[in-house]
């Protein structure tokens, strides 16, 4: 058994490639192959492929979130890696060797896997309303040890307004520590820089080069520790971030379709999923749309077809083709042009969103929200209102930290579809070129891949 290390470096292309000197001199002594993404190419979904060598129609993961129907309550980032359906990765390597050990770190779903060790972000959700970063470790005994090691995840630096380098920063440090002080047989390691950026300007922007370089430099230290200890390496990425220029507001146009419900509680709207006849759940470039009766299902894929920016709406059949026909599916999943995202917003009248809709918040909302990512132009001396609000909640005061803007008109960059051109899309990178099957990889391959690298020698393939 050969210890391996795979580094998921998120938004990573061909085409920035160039701009990342420790990754591509990897690339030139070992061997790069293009990577075919699934539909939708989202965290939850790609990662869940790259575990179990399976299509979201037998893992069931159809996006970062779904709609249950039993609780008539919107599903989104659950942690559960039971949740991901079928054999993982690690399951698989057990078999073939029962000395083998994983470290899952940072990959989604990763709290209760029957991994060897996991470190994942857990905030802790106190009764006065704070928020305090902190993450879940298994065994219970690694959180003390990370925490005085390296201090505090800083939660805050890895989503929202402030997200940046740093948590990558200490993902990375993590990562080495584990691997020194455990020596797994497999590091799974998740670096989620690049996805803030390229989503905030853009992947043509011109700052996207230091972006890349300080990823670049994370996984130089990594690349270099591990090589020295005669570790295999793949970096793979689960999909690319193309320009975008506007967003589908699909709730809206099924509110004023008469088919979408609200609630009023206090002059806010809430959506009322259970009382819909239909409604969309966002993730991107990606909608999941509820239908409640069969008999709607034709009539709501004719009007979502009519939006401007929508590309296609897959029924039954469609869903079927795209391996997408799983139970948490919606009964119409919508594809947005290359060009164009989807936006959870549902209510007409900004004066009538929810409070949530103002604040980072990736469980309350129905869809991602890539606005989370900024702060509120329109706020007047935005850092002292945000540093008088931080006060107030360790004072142990309750307020709204409702700094976050309702302008899907500021993301540049987006993702969820398959790219148009393979050097905008994701790639996989090995140290032994001789374990890279010849021509493009599917994602469902990756899988085989970590397993290749793992048990077989070099030249066996």
């Amino acid at each position: 058994m050969q210890r391996t290390v795979v580094i998921n470096v998120v938004g990573l292309t061909a085409d920035l490639l160039q701009h990342a000197p420790n990754l591509r001199a990897l690339q030139q002594r070992g061997g790069t192959r293009t990577l075919t993404t699934i539909i939708p190419a989202v965290t939850c979904s790609v990662q869940a492929t790259f575990l179990t060598g399976t299509l979201p129609n037998e893992h069931g993961v159809v996006a970062n979130g779904w709609y249950s129907r039993e609780l008539a309550e919107p599903l989104f980032w659950k942690q559960n890696n039971g949740l991901i359906e079928g054999e993982k990765i690690w399951s698989s390597a057990k078999k073939r060797d029962a000395d083998f050990t994983c470290a899952q770190l940072f990959w989604w779903f990763n709290m209760y896997a029957d991994v060897d060790w996991s470190v994942t972000p857990r905030p802790i959700y106190k009764a006065d309303g704070r928020k305090i970063p902190d993450v879940y470790t298994c065994p219970p005994s690694l959180h003390a040890e990370l925490n005085e090691k390296f201090g505090q995840f800083p939660l805050f630096r890895f989503w929202g307004p402030a997200a940046d380098v740093t948590s990558s920063r200490w993902i990375t440090d993590c990562a080495l520590h584990i691997y020194n002080t455990r020596q797994p047989s497999l590091t799974l390691i998740y670096l989620p820089h690049l996805d803030y950026n390229l989503q905030r300007l853009g992947p043509n922007h011109p700052d996207i080069i230091f972006d890349v370089n300080a990823v670049d430099e994370l996984c130089g230290e990594i690349i270099e520790h591990v090589e020295a200890d005669a570790a295999r390496i793949i970096v793979v990425s689960e999909y690319g971030i193309t320009p975008v220029k506007g967003d589908i507001a699909i709730n809206r146009a099924l509110r004023e379709a008469g088919l979408l419900a609200v609630r009023e509680e206090q002059g806010e709207e809430k959506l009322d999923t259970g009382a819909s006849e239909a409604f969309a759940l966002v993730d991107h470039q990606i909608a999941h749309i509820y239908v409640k009766r069969p008999e709607l299902v034709a009539i709501v894929q004719a009007l979502i077809s009519r939006l401007d920016g929508v590309e296609s709406v897959l029924d039954k059949n469609g869903k079927h083709a795209a391996g997408l026909d799983h139970s948490r599916a919606g009964e119409l999943v919508a594809i947005s042009r290359a060009d164009r995202w989807f936006s959870y917003y549902y209510w007409l009248d900004d004066l009538r969103a929810p409070d949530f809709a103002r604040t980072v918040d990736i469980h309350r909302k129905p869809g991602y929200d890539p606005v989370e990512l900024f702060i509120d132009p329109a706020l007047k001396f935005a850092k002292l209102q945000i540093g008088w609000k931080l006060l107030k909640r360790y004072c142990g005061m309750r307020n709204l930290l409702d700094i976050i803007p309702l302008d899907p008109s500021l993301i540049r960059g987006s993702h969820g579809r398959l790219t148009e051109h393979a050097d905008q899309g994701p790639l996989l990178i090995s140290s032994i070129p001789e374990l890279l099957p010849s021509g493009d990889v599917p994602a469902t391959a990756v899988h085989d891949i970590i397993l290749d690298h793992l048990f077989k020698h070099s030249g066996s393939a």
